[in-house]
């Protein structure tokens, strides 16, 4: 399995990093949204992406809007994890097509649950 993880923090992406490597997942890191399309092309296909929201020059919600406008990314499961509390920021997510949502902070358990919800075994 294999994962990218886009977000501006050092800190969120170690953590991150750490929590899917313990998991099984090999790891991918990307610091904004336009740095994880260009990591995209480098890497073989993830099946899961974890996207901060608020982050410089691409947000992650305009990165979702981009992957989800390539079909070649139709199986990749985008997970937004953000500080973003708003309901309809959630919806805006979703309808983006993220296919989950959980808001920092969070535990590595709760990052866990969210990825058995996504069907992974971890």
């Amino acid at each position: 399995m294999r994962a990218l993880i886009v977000d501006d923090s050092i800190a969120m992406r170690k953590i991150m990093g750490k929590i899917l490597e313990k998991a099984g997942f090999e790891i991918d890191l990307a610091s904004d949204g336009r740095n994880a399309l260009s990591v995209l092309g480098d890497i073989p296909k993830p099946e899961l992406a974890l996207v901060d929201w608020n982050m410089p020059v691409m947000s992650g919600l305009e990165f979702v809007q981009s992957v989800r406008s390539d079909a070649s990314y139709d199986d990749m499961l985008i997970m937004m994890v953000t500080t973003e509390t708003e309901a309809t920021q959630m919806v805006s997510a979703l309808e983006a097509g993220a296919n989950e949502y959980t808001m920092k902070p969070f535990t590595k358990e709760t990052i866990l649950e969210k990825l058995r919800m996504l069907g992974f075994e971890v």
